[in-house]
């Protein structure tokens, strides 16, 4: 997607957060203030993926995680994920939180790897109820980790 409207809000220099609105966040799900970024090349207008930071706490926030990426195809292994969420560590820590929880599933080797590249701990391997599951169509079985947001960040290879 080409951006036609391009401020970002925080850039490290490889990628910038341009700050989106999608539609109202759902209350149901007790997500809480939701902020929601593009992710793209510094400097660029072309769209890489998308970020959203959720500053909740709720049953559904400890399934989904505070934090929910994806990183379209032709951008993926250049770690864009882990960068952006380091850009986040700034907001993130004038809410207050000490630290986030980012989950992923069992078989997303990729995203696991986004959550060791930012230090996260793996907290537990937990099955989401089906009541949620059903609701808000997510996977069964999801991997919690526990971002402290000034825990070091391995973005080099």
């Amino acid at each position: 997607m080409l951006l036609t409207r391009f401020r970002p809000e925080f850039s490290d220099g490889v990628v910038d957060l341009i700050p989106i609105r999608l539609f109202p966040p759902e209350k149901e799900m007790g997500f809480g203030h939701v902020y929601d970024y593009i992710i793209a090349p510094c400097g660029q207008r072309r769209e890489a993926g998308r970020i959203s930071l959720r500053m909740g706490e709720s049953p559904c926030v400890y399934y989904f995680g505070h934090i929910g990426y994806h990183v379209d195809p032709p951008w993926r292994g250049k770690h864009f994920a882990a960068r952006a969420c380091a850009l986040l560590a700034p907001l993130i820590a004038s809410a207050g939180k000490p630290s986030v929880v980012i989950t992923a599933d069992p078989d997303n080797f990729a995203s696991r790897r986004t959550c060791e590249r930012l230090g996260c701990v793996l907290e537990s391997i937990v099955q989401v109820p089906a009541a949620i599951r059903d609701r808000w169509e997510i996977s069964a079985v999801k991997c919690r980790y526990i971002w402290r947001v000034n825990s070091r960040l391995e973005l080099e290879d």
